[in-house]
């Protein structure tokens, strides 16, 4: 294969996945697609499924298991007599495939004269779905049925001809049909695009060049991947940690992984995790797949997203297990298992990639779901916020402050947009201090933010992370843990199960503040520079108690300002006294 055509192809596809990313965004209606980008738009071979591109706008959650969806919708279409063209399908089982049910996928064959060239799947998450909780994000949620309506695979359209019975018992069971229907028309309308930019490749290089190409970008990722495990030192790595508890039950649940190295194969084994959640804090077995590939991009960023870089990666997941799933069991707070796996899988690899591995992230998606009906336009809205918060720290730098989750890169609507769509008032949106972990690189830091509600609204809120905060590596020291209080009545309180709330009902005046946490520490505090403690201090990262208990930092002088706090200088002689006498007692 000639390298240059190669290299081409390869970046053409890339960049029609993102165009189907843009598009999608672009014309979506709901703002959970349009603002936060909750989606993802990929192309997949004809035959396999697994992944030949995926758009860079989307989301990493859907990295891997577009795939596998796409893997069984062709098996059930070769069951049916194949694809025709003009087929499209829909689903969003949560077992099978998929994450929750709000995450939808809908998939379509590409033709080329007359012969299946690839298949193109495209993920939107549905504002609605129905279910208890508006929003679908329901805490106490104890099975699948509780949280909307299941969409088992099923043909949209058959050879071009659209199921309008099904589209109509979508709308008659969702608190927002409108929004759905707008969504799920801009989402078939990305294989528009996406066919348009195949056309113009098949058109420049032929239909068996580009299919060659297809199986060398595979292989390729693939040989790319074992020469980086090959690298690693054989043996088998260990790690835990805990979600908090499962909105149900107020226990922790431990995630445990064994992570083997042997040759150019890399095993991931889950024995040892917690059994099935009675709550929403479950995930499907393919979600889990999923959330190691994309913590092993993290770390490997250089291998590109094929499906070849999944072939020399093994996963052991034993039946009955919260990362496990089956019907019926809630799935809607698979966010938070699937950081707590992306967790686990940097802890294990940081006693063997230590210069490469990050930190804990702040490990929650924190969820905010607001409803209600809106008191000028009388409309019934649904609002999603979910948290933004610290990456853990590298060697090579502190860790991203104010940053989207990981495994999720949803964005934080706007505060002017969310107040313009919601009865609600911003009172600050502010990076918190000391949220990060303390270390020679700092943990980045989580955001505070609080909200006034305007009229009566219905507030759900679904997180982790209070009780075992993000851990630091290498020395490093841990984040801040999560943070919910609610103040209503003006009175101020915090949920039962801390980070978990249903539906609490809220009275113009109401208020919500939320805190979430920041990134892990890595290496000893009492390293980092004292030039950059001292910035930290004067930016408003870390607190003067902090600078002087966690970096050993001695505060020689307080320069007050004419607004805002005051200015402070390190004393650096007495600081590297200080940490001298710290070390000699450890």
């Amino acid at each position: 294969m000639d390298p240059v055509t190669l290299a081409v192809v390869r970046g053409s596809l890339e960049q029609i996945a993102d165009e189907m990313d843009l598009h999608l965004i672009h014309a979506a209606i709901s703002p959970i697609i349009s603002e936060t980008n909750d989606c993802a738009n990929g192309i997949f071979h004809p035959v396999t499924g697994e992944t030949i591109a995926q758009g860079r706008y989307g989301l990493p959650v859907f990295l891997a298991y577009m795939q596998f969806t796409v893997q069984k919708i062709i098996e059930l279409a070769n069951e049916d007599g194949g694809f025709k063209p003009g087929d499209v399908w829909i689903m969003n089982e949560t077992y099978m495939g998929g994450s929750h049910l709000q995450d939808v996928q809908i998939i379509a064959p590409v033709f080329v004269g007359g012969d299946l060239f690839a298949v193109m799947a495209t993920t939107g998450h549905w504002m609605d779905m129905g279910g208890n909780v508006p929003g679908g994000w329901a805490p106490r949620a104890t099975e699948i049925h509780q949280e909307g309506i299941v969409i088992p695979p099923v043909k949209l359209y058959e050879e071009g001809r659209l199921n309008k019975a099904l589209v109509s018992m979508f709308k008659a069971n969702v608190r927002l049909p409108n929004e759905i229907a707008g969504d799920m028309a801009a989402m078939v309308n990305v294989f528009s695009v996406g066919n348009r930019g195949i056309e113009a490749l098949l058109k420049r290089y032929g239909s068996e060049v580009l299919s060659d190409c297809l199986n060398e970008m595979i292989a390729y990722s693939e040989r790319q991947m074992r020469s980086y495990i090959a690298e690693l030192p054989d043996g088998t790595y260990t790690w835990e940690d805990f979600i908090d508890n499962d909105g149900i039950v107020d226990e922790p649940i431990p995630v445990r992984l064994a992570i083997t190295v042997d040759g150019e194969h890399m095993h991931f084994d889950f024995t040892g995790t917690g059994p099935r959640a009675r709550g929403p804090l479950n995930m499907s077995r393919n979600t889990t797949l999923s959330s190691c590939f994309v913590a092993i991009k993290h770390i490997f960023p250089d291998v590109p997203v094929h499906g070849g870089t999944f072939r020399p990666i093994s996963v052991h997941v034993p039946d009955g297990t919260l990362l496990s799933a089956e019907y019926p069991a809630a799935c809607g707070g698979y966010l938070d298992p699937m950081g707590r796996v992306i967790d686990v899988v940097f802890g294990a690899l940081s006693k063997i990639l230590p210069n490469k591995t990050p930190a804990a992230f702040f490990g929650t998606i924190g969820v905010v779901a607001i409803s209600g009906t809106h008191p000028r336009s009388k409309n019934y809205f649904v609002g999603v916020f979910p948290y933004p918060g610290g990456y853990g720290a590298t060697r090579a730098s502190d860790g991203l402050l104010n940053g989207t989750p990981p495994q999720s890169m949803a964005n934080f609507m706007s505060l002017e947009m969310s107040e313009h769509r919601f009865p609600l008032r911003f009172d600050y949106f502010r990076i918190r201090e000391d949220s990060g972990g303390a270390g020679w690189h700092r943990g980045g830091c989580g955001t505070e933010y609080g909200f006034t509600t305007l009229s009566d609204t219905t507030v759900s809120v679904l997180g982790d992370r209070v009780d075992h905060a993000p851990f630091g590596i290498c020395g490093g020291g841990s984040a801040a843990s999560n943070s919910v209080t609610f103040i209503t009545a003006g009175r101020s309180w915090q949920p039962e199960l801390r980070s978990k709330q249903e539906k609490e009902s809220l009275i113009a005046g109401d208020a919500l503040r939320v805190g979430s946490p920041g990134g892990g520490g890595w290496g000893s505090p009492l390293e980092r520079s004292l030039d950059v403690v001292e910035l930290d201090l004067n930016r408003g990262f870390i607190s003067p108690k902090t600078a002087e208990d966690q970096y050993g930092a001695v505060i020689g002088k307080v320069f007050p300002t004419h607004a805002g706090p005051p200015r402070y200088q390190i004393d650096v002689a007495a600081s590297e006294k200080c940490r001298v006498e710290r070390l000699a007692n450890t």
